[in-house]
């Protein structure tokens, strides 16, 4: 099969014939239909995160189709739309994995990096992590459903009872859970990189109530704050723009240094917190909703041969929404 390969830190991305992935008795062979770009992608890329495996397949916002299954599969058939997400397998027994908190596995392994993922024409997860998606969704706005709105997701749940939410970066993920968090009558503040007007712009198209740079205030106090950008400190612009009691939850898998700062700033029972990965029943949880309520995903689509250009437009904020790689 062809596969985009990245052979090590730093590197870009090459366009291989390898080997085609070999199932185990648990796992589904998936024809890649679609596979969509993210941050960490660009994190794994630039050595952020330690844990990766060379050579490497990048991609774990995977849409395809069951081409075949092992003797102990039972969900999908042959042909099934499915996709897989950052989180395929975990151990099962683990403090974590028992108190369904699955996503804080030891032993976890993830698509796209330490397992091959959907930057080729195959890949291959266990059957037990892979997504049924919804039949009103095409294969490229499908794709950034599994990462982008799965994580979206948690983030809003761990903001707890917000009515008013400012959301401090305006990217793929963002985009997709304004549109959820406006559903359920919330109200949107919107912070973007001083000076992206059209960022601003599409952030007010899409429902926000007010949009504008990253160091200004809103012209209420938030109840919560979910930080998408990875720059440690908007953590310290979150917290002066919260209410007592308020929360800051960071969606991201990778951040710069947080500043120092004083402890004012964090006084009246303020929180700070993370988002790490996801489990599967976010993702069952979030597919319905995706049901119930149509998501617009604005999704910018590149052959599989123009991975380093979709990486490099995420790096640079030259796309409004997500980055799609089409391989049939």
């Amino acid at each position: 099969m062809k596969a985009m390969i990245l052979e090590g830190i730093g590197k870009p991305l090459v366009l291989r014939d390898v080997a085609m992935p070999q199932i185990r008795e648990n796992e589904v062979l998936i024809k890649v239909l679609t596979c969509g770009v993210c941050r960490t992608d660009l994190h794994i890329l630039d050595g952020d995160l330690k844990e990766a495996k060379f050579p490497l397949i990048l991609g774990h916002q995977v849409v395809g189709v069951v081409e075949r299954f092992g003797a102990l599969c039972s969900k999908y058939k042959i042909g099934n739309r499915v996709g897989v997400p950052w989180l395929c397998h975990t151990c099962g027994s683990c403090e974590y994995c028992v108190s369904d908190r699955e996503n804080l596995c030891d032993s976890a392994i993830f698509m796209g990096y330490k397992q091959d993922g959907g930057f080729a024409e195959y890949t291959k997860c266990h059957e037990d992590f892979v997504i049924s998606i919804p039949d009103s969704y095409d294969n490229v706005h499908a794709a950034p459903l599994l990462c982008g709105g799965l994580i979206g997701y948690r983030a809003l749940r761990l903001a707890g009872k917000a009515k008013t939410i400012g959301f401090y970066g305006f990217g793929s993920s963002a985009h997709m859970l304004i549109q959820i968090a406006r559903q359920l009558g919330l109200e949107v503040y919107v912070f973007t990189k001083p000076g992206d007007l059209p960022g601003q712009a599409f952030a007010k198209s899409l429902g926000a109530i007010w949009a504008g740079d990253s160091d200004a205030r809103p012209k209420k106090l938030l109840d919560a704050a979910i930080l998408f950008a990875p720059i440690g400190s908007l953590y310290i612009e979150a917290l002066k723009s919260l209410k007592k009691g308020g929360r800051v939850v960071s969606a991201g898998i990778n951040m710069s240094q947080i500043p120092a700062f004083s402890y004012d700033l964090l006084w009246h029972e303020k929180t700070m917190t993370s988002v790490a990965n996801l489990t599967r029943q976010d993702g069952t949880d979030f597919m319905e909703i995706a049901k119930s309520i149509p998501i617009h995903v604005s999704a910018n689509a590149f052959p599989l041969e123009a991975a380093n250009e979709a990486i490099e437009a995420i790096r640079f904020g030259k796309i409004n929404g997500s980055a799609v790689l089409t391989v049939v």
